[in-house]
């Protein structure tokens, strides 16, 4: 059988803010077009993993990271304009961050700053990524309405809408349902569980069992090292390391 190459290949990651070593020797790939999901205590280095993929710990001031990270068998450091990465790596945050325009020109904003000025290949980005973020029947009549007037859940789709409309290869999440009622949080993970035929995404939450919903593979963090990663249904029936036990069954965390 033939195995597809990784989407992303890490090896021998180590990322430090300052003297504080927050991830050590992480070696994983994660797999085109599969919800790959990391969880973990505060403070294990998760969120700091993500940023690390598309190059967002290179703004944190005293940061040093060392070992490779290749996208598609290209190094993202050394062989990628950190631009071009962050076009094929978008990132949905714990928080929506709508702007403050309409829905319209939220989606297209991405597009503008490229130059784009096309009515009609803008118009095709809103009806596409709105519809792949599962918005579109709710907000097709009030395009030019403010964003800030949507919910919280329909905000962080927007926000989902606003990086498709780039045409992205890799979606990252960083806790994307944290502060949302369960219908919500639904919603959001319905759209994930779809998208992944398209895109590859990396999810980081604190919620357990949402990973074991929509998680074809898990990786377990803590204290900077990834303890194991493995099948999701594997690791949270028969997990290699007590450790993850312990979390996932909430002795600690």
């Amino acid at each position: 059988m033939v195995v597809a190459p990784a989407k992303f290949s890490v090896s021998g990651l180590h990322v430090h803010y300052g003297k504080l070593s927050v991830l050590r020797d992480l070696n994983l790939d994660i797999k085109a077009n599969e919800i790959f999901t990391v969880i973990g205590p505060a403070n294990s280095g998760k969120t700091t993993f993500l940023h690390a993929l598309n190059r967002l710990v290179d703004l944190i001031p005293n940061s040093r990271l060392s070992g490779e990270i290749r996208l598609d068998g290209s190094d993202i450091r050394g062989g990628m304009e950190v631009e071009d990465l962050r076009r094929k790596v978008g990132i949905v945050f714990a928080l929506p961050l709508p702007l403050p325009l309409s829905i319209y020109e939220n989606v297209v904003y991405g597009l503008r700053m490229q130059g784009i000025r096309d009515a009609a290949v803008l118009d095709e980005a809103v009806e596409r990524s709105l519809s792949e973020s599962y918005l579109w029947e709710e907000v097709r009549d009030r395009l030019r309405a403010p964003a800030l007037n949507l919910s919280g859940g329909q905000q962080q789709r927007l926000c989902m809408a606003r990086i498709l409309a780039g045409r992205p290869d890799v979606l990252l999440f960083d806790e994307p349902t944290s502060g949302l009622d369960p219908i919500s949080t639904a919603r959001i993970e319905e759209t994930m569980l779809n998208l992944k035929e398209k895109y590859t995404i990396v999810l980081v939450t604190n919620n357990v069992a949402q990973a074991a919903r929509v998680g074809e593979r898990t990786a377990f963090f803590l204290m900077g090292e990834m303890i194991e990663v493995c099948e999701t249904s594997k690791m949270f029936t028969t997990p290699a390391d007590s450790r993850t036990s312990d979390y996932i069954t909430g002795k600690f965390g």
